[in-house]
């Protein structure tokens, strides 16, 4: 009897789904507008900062990490290379400024990692919007995360007895100087979180890559004391010539080349690191 009654609603239209009633629940109308390129790398920005605020241990790099960083090295160095660590500061911060956030870039690969081991890029690339806005926006918001270990070491610093010659802009421009170079550097470790399997493998790969670079440079003495096979090495290290340009922009005496050469260097990074990222995060 049930069979002959669904069968008799079926003949009668009940069931039945017909062009009518299909427009009744459908949208009308145009199509909702994509969201434009900025618009979304802003949105994954914004996730990014909003994950900091769910999982608030994720400052520890940036708070904590460049405070232990500033005071072992200046009490630790400070009195055997200066004579004291109030003289020895005022060469020290703007390297451990530099030094502090270049670590902190590796995380830009380890988080991407993350995301795609847990599968969420494969939801991001299945939306209509423009596709490395996930990559874009995460960066971004990485760089954010920069300017807040900025700031911390600065105040330490000044807390400490720091005083930069070159002032609030001087300040301003070694930031800046030194937030622009981070958003380039950070792509070398995005690449490592799309190749790398493991989260683990992005932070071991990064720490062999960023500890020569930032220890065999200007950061903790002049390059002058080194064995002439060393100074060549920091003569081409990219670190040492953004370590030289930000504190010739904190002192207020300003190093022309080495700014110059510390922007080709970001722009080469980019020009190499950004395409071939976009290429392996469209077809992995």
């Amino acid at each position: 009897m049930t069979s002959t009654s669904n069968a008799e609603r079926a003949d009668a239209g009940g069931d039945t789904p017909v062009a009518d009633n299909l427009g009744a629940v459908l949208a009308t109308g145009e199509p909702p507008t994509p969201p434009s390129a900025w618009s979304a790398s802003v949105t994954f920005a914004w996730r990014a900062m909003l994950k900091i605020k769910h999982v608030p241990e994720q400052l520890f790099d940036v708070t904590a990490f460049p405070v232990i960083m500033t005071l072992m090295f200046t009490y630790l160095f400070g009195g055997a290379l200066a004579g004291s660590p109030e003289e020895y500061l005022q060469y020290l911060l703007p390297g451990v400024l530099v030094m502090s956030v270049a670590m902190i870039t590796m995380y830009t690969g380890v988080g991407l990692n993350a995301d795609i081991q847990k599968g969420v890029f494969d939801r991001f690339r299945t939306l209509p919007i423009w596709r490395p806005s996930a990559l874009v926006g995460a960066v971004i918001g990485d760089v954010c995360r920069y300017s807040l270990a900025s700031v911390v070491i600065i105040l330490l610093g000044l807390a400490l007895g720091y005083r930069p010659g070159g002032g609030v802009l001087g300040v301003l421009a070694g930031v800046g100087l030194l937030l622009v170079f981070s958003f380039a550097f950070s792509w070398i470790w995005t690449l490592l979180g799309l190749l790398l399997r493991s989260e683990r493998s992005v932070m071991g790969v990064s720490a062999m890559v960023l500890f020569p670079l930032s220890f065999l440079s200007n950061v903790f003495v002049d390059p002058r004391t080194m064995p002439s096979w060393l100074q060549g090495f920091v003569d081409v290290n990219p670190i040492a010539h953004l370590v030289a340009a930000v504190r010739g922009a904190l002192s207020g005496e300003w190093d022309a080349s080495a700014t110059l050469w510390m922007f080709v260097s970001a722009g080469i990074i980019l020009a190499i690191f950004g395409p071939l990222t976009m290429r392996m995060y469209n077809r992995k």
